[in-house]
């Protein structure tokens, strides 16, 4: 049993009328949960709209850094009352994104920073996206210690970063990028403790091998937990039952939380 703990099916690549044929896929690999990830306001509305009565699917609602600059008092307003449904389960994806820089370094900080106290108001996790950015996010994560728990999603960063992470609390999820025959971080993987690990597409980015290249989805995650536990050491059967009941812990969800119904989109 597989949880895919970090997915956007609200991207353009995936056809509204197509979820219930992928959601079915992501069943017959062994995939029985899933989280949506919100971008921004907008991206969790169309979501919930799309997805919101299908079991084994729950959402997040934040402001991706790329957007950090739209990131009004409107916006916040929106996101407050959207943290409040049921089914979202966490803040994000917040964070820094140094290499792109689509926003002010100065706005993201002060973006990310108002998403860590709404996720401490709130009694909120935090989803948290860092990129050519680990001196600042390590700031920002040591600022809200104790009074926030993240996951540093897709990561990639340095031993100082996880170091960081690990000390607050945090956990971290591994992407499609373990399978890449030029990844370099094997050290960091088998570094992270196993109560602290998650596993996840971002789709549609970062297919794992043999699927990179192509649209990435949720079915994929089986791929990316062999790697990972390859990795490891580890049986596979055993490290997909840790990283599912780590994902479930992490989002707060109970232990029997419902499985993936694509029937429930006729």
């Amino acid at each position: 049993m597989l949880f895919d703990s970090h997915c956007h099916l609200t991207d353009e690549r995936f056809a509204p009328d197509e979820l219930r044929a992928l959601l079915q896929r992501a069943i017959d690999a062994g995939v029985k949960r899933l989280v949506n990830i919100g971008s921004t306001p907008d991206d969790a509305e169309v979501a919930l709209q799309r997805l919101e009565r299908v079991p084994g699917v729950w959402f997040t609602a934040g402001f991706h850094p790329h957007v950090a600059a739209d990131a009004d008092a409107n916006g916040f307003a929106r996101l407050g009352d959207l943290i409040d449904h049921e089914r979202v389960v966490a803040i994000g994806e917040a964070g820094l994104d140094y290499h792109y820089d689509n926003s002010p370094r100065a706005v993201q900080r002060g973006v990310f920073e108002q998403q860590l106290e709404l996720a401490s108001d709130r009694n909120l996790p935090i989803v948290v996206h860092t990129r050519d950015a680990d001196d600042d996010t390590i700031a920002m994560i040591r600022g809200a210690e104790g009074a926030v728990v993240g996951v540093l999603h897709c990561f990639a960063g340095q031993s100082a970063l996880l170091d960081a992470a690990l000390e607050a609390g945090w956990m971290i999820s591994f992407s499609g990028l373990v399978s890449f025959r030029n990844f370099s971080g094997a050290d960091l993987v088998r570094a992270v403790p196993a109560e602290r690990l998650l596993v996840e597409t971002d789709s549609p980015y970062l297919a794992p091998i043999p699927y990179r290249g192509k649209r990435n989805e949720p079915a994929f995650v089986r791929e990316v937990a062999h790697a990972v536990a390859a990795l490891r050491g580890q049986e596979f059967e055993a490290f997909a039952a840790s990283a599912t009941a780590n994902t479930l812990r992490f989002y707060q969800l109970p232990t029997d939380a419902p499985e993936l119904d694509p029937a429930a989109l006729s």
